[in-house]
């Protein structure tokens, strides 16, 4: 039984192998947002300072602050 391959993914795989320097850019380009150590305190810092949302913001009572 063959696995599924969506259109998608055997474009990129042709195109990749078409293009092995797009490899380095991708390693790169996953580097700027996944490959990075989180703070934590940071994070929690943020989250606590950040105002909740409102319940619902098309309610006809919502008050614009």
């Amino acid at each position: 039984m063959a696995l599924y391959e969506s259109d998608h993914t055997k474009f990129m795989r042709e195109m990749l192998a078409q293009h092995p320097e797009w490899a380095e850019d991708q390693q790169r380009g996953r580097a700027i947002w996944w490959d990075r150590k989180v703070d934590l305190d940071e994070q929690d810092a943020q989250r606590r300072a950040s105002e909740p949302h409102r319940p619902y913001p098309y309610d006809v009572n919502f008050e614009q602050r």
